[in-house]
């Protein structure tokens, strides 16, 4: 099968997970960083909306499922959790701001930027807190 189908398929299955705080795909969130296809191999590379998330082995665990389920041909479905960089709203497709506006009666994007000035200042305040070095490790 061809990887870019490979690929439409599970973004389409992972449509139908959300958050459960958030009810918004994982998808419009940006929650996932990366989707790779090599052979009949699939790796998911994705983030939470707040560093240590207290559903993001759930989360995890449901974008899996969906992937394996939307195309079952695949040897081996992997997701790795990653905390560097962390999610910010910017990562957000305008679909899930906007659902995130309908839902919520405010822009994130104006929320984070009040609170925080910046991606870079949030990135660092995130750094600090985990003790993670320049590269994110």
């Amino acid at each position: 099968m061809d990887p870019e189908e490979i690929k439409a398929k599970i973004l389409h299955a992972l449509r139908f997970v959300t958050d459960p705080e958030i009810p918004i795909s994982v998808v419009d969130l940006g929650l996932i960083r990366e989707l790779k296809v090599e052979d009949s191999k699939v790796l998911l590379r994705v983030v939470m909306t707040a560093p240590g998330c207290p559903y993001s082995s759930m989360i995890a665990q449901q974008i899996e499922e969906s992937a394996k389920a939307a195309v079952p041909e695949a040897e081996d479905v992997k997701v790795k959790l990653e905390i560097f960089p962390p999610w910010t709203p910017f990562d957000m497709t305008e679909k899930g701001r906007e659902e995130f506006k309908k839902l919520f009666g405010y822009d994130i994007v104006d929320s984070f930027l009040k609170r925080y000035g910046s991606v870079e200042n949030y990135y660092e305040l995130v750094k600090k807190y985990f003790g993670v070095n320049e590269e994110g490790n």
